[in-house]
């Protein structure tokens, strides 16, 4: 069963289809008030402006966003723990509602807060992607993101209170308990990780039921990792539901940055809460439209954490054009990788969105795959382990050669490296209820697995 395509509404009209004048406006109100608080309520910024001579009043056009410094991850991971606040937390006055961290497992965590009305803002932009996936007031949303310090489970949660949803908090784990309350409670929307949904699809046909036809289940709202063209055919198929992609991080907001829409061709910006650029990583300067780089974003309606030319370190583009859904904001590509992601095999920059780029391109193959890199002695070896299609006889031993092979010269011709592959049988590939671990780098001592 293909994935349906919804006759979708639109959460905010009044936003998601502003005239660009009138929408360059409000972000130029916005901005100046944004750099006007970092500037005074933020010691971080009074010196990075100071430093960098610019003062508040010099942001007359948006165009003088580019006379403002920028911020890196280390900025915040060095203000741990409140030092990048513009709102004192122990202060019940200022109004700091929640905290959300990083992980913290490569470093000092980053901290963010939020008052109500960042919360609120919030659940506007996550509730505008449960619309784009077709859901509503009224829709049954469950959420499989996990809940706690990562930002998944309640901006999830947030954008279900806004947009007047019942939500079913599952978190993640349980899966078949997942499964049955999924069935059983007619759930129509799910929040989660890509393999998380399928693992979920899996586990529901491996109990007996056909999800696609048995299940309520009309649009998936999955994030937080990538998703691969097939992946996505994939859950679509198993579930008959839409997939859209939802794309935010923890340091800026959340999930609800940007959305696809029902269309599949990019996601739609939340460009009254955000300014986006993309810069070329070397130079720094802004790239053309339609030309891969950097993403940058600036906040503009946040109270307690604002964030000025944020770094994100993630590779994508601004496509150029009109959506056929009819919103104006622009839209940004799926991410195609990390600048701080990028492996040397063997003295050539490789990053892991450029395998899965070749993988996608055969049929045969799953979502499931992991990216083995070993150094036995002086050179690198890696190896790529994926899983086909459940459809694919596996017992064939030519075809299975064969396929191997063409991946393998498909993956030299692309990235000027010898990659083994290793297809391996369906569910070898252990399956996570969070981020998937992609790449396993055994080069270094410890064994350092990379997320």
């Amino acid at each position: 069963m293909s994935a349906p395509h919804h006759t979708e509404t639109i959460f905010q009209p009044a936003l998601e289809q502003i005239e660009r004048g009138e929408l360059e406006a409000l972000q130029l109100e916005r901005l100046k008030t944004t750099v006007a608080d970092c500037y005074t309520k933020i010691p971080f910024y009074t010196k990075l402006m100071d430093e960098a001579g610019v003062v508040p009043d010099d942001i007359r056009g948006l165009d003088d966003l580019v006379k403002l410094p920028f911020t890196t991850k280390q900025d915040m991971r060095a203000a741990y723990p409140f030092n990048m606040f513009a709102l004192d937390p122990h202060d019940p006055a200022a109004g700091v509602q929640r905290i959300h961290a990083s992980s913290g497992t490569t470093g000092v965590a980053t901290v963010v807060g939020h008052t109500q009305a960042d919360l609120d803002y919030w659940g506007d932009t996550f509730a505008r992607g449960i619309a784009e996936a077709g859901g509503g007031p009224g829709s049954i949303l469950q959420i499989a993101y996990g809940y706690g310090l990562f930002t998944g489970g309640l901006g999830a949660h947030e954008g279900g209170i806004r947009m007047g949803c019942t939500i079913l908090p599952m978190s993640s784990g349980n899966t078949k308990r997942q499964v049955q309350m999924m069935h059983d409670m007619k759930v129509d929307i799910l929040a989660c990780t890509p393999s998380y949904a399928l693992l979920i699809a899996d586990t529901a046909i491996e109990m007996g039921y056909d999800p696609a036809s048995e299940f309520a289940i009309s649009g998936c709202v999955l994030g937080a990792e990538p998703c691969s063209d097939n992946m996505r055919k994939e859950i679509e198929r198993k579930l008959g539901a839409l997939v859209v992609d939802i794309y935010g991080l923890s340091e800026v907001m959340g999930p609800g940055v940007s959305c696809e829409c029902q269309y599949q061709d990019g996601l739609h910006v939340a460009e009254d809460q955000f300014i986006i650029e993309i810069i070329d990583p070397q130079t720094l300067q802004p790239v053309p439209d339609g030309t891969y780089g950097e993403v940058v974003f600036t906040t503009l309606v946040k109270e307690c954490c604002p964030l000025i030319r944020y770094r994100t370190r993630d590779i994508s583009r601004i496509i150029p054009g009109d959506c056929e859904c009819g919103r104006t904001l622009r839209r940004m590509d799926r991410i195609q990788g990390r600048t701080d992601d990028m492996l040397i095999l063997r003295g050539v920059n490789v990053f892991p969105s450029q395998i899965e780029q070749v993988a996608k391109q055969f049929s045969e193959l799953s979502g499931y795959y992991q990216l083995i890199i070993e150094r036995p002695e002086e050179s690198d070896v890696v190896t790529l382990e994926v899983e086909p299609v459940p459809a694919f006889e596996f017992d064939e031993i030519r075809r299975i050669e064969d396929l191997q092979r063409r991946i393998a010269a498909e993956l030299k011709s692309n990235l000027q490296i010898k990659v083994n592959v290793k297809l391996v049988e369906p569910k070898t590939i252990t399956r996570s209820e969070g981020k998937a671990v992609r790449v396993i780098d055994r080069r270094e001592e410890g064994k350092n697995v990379r997320k």
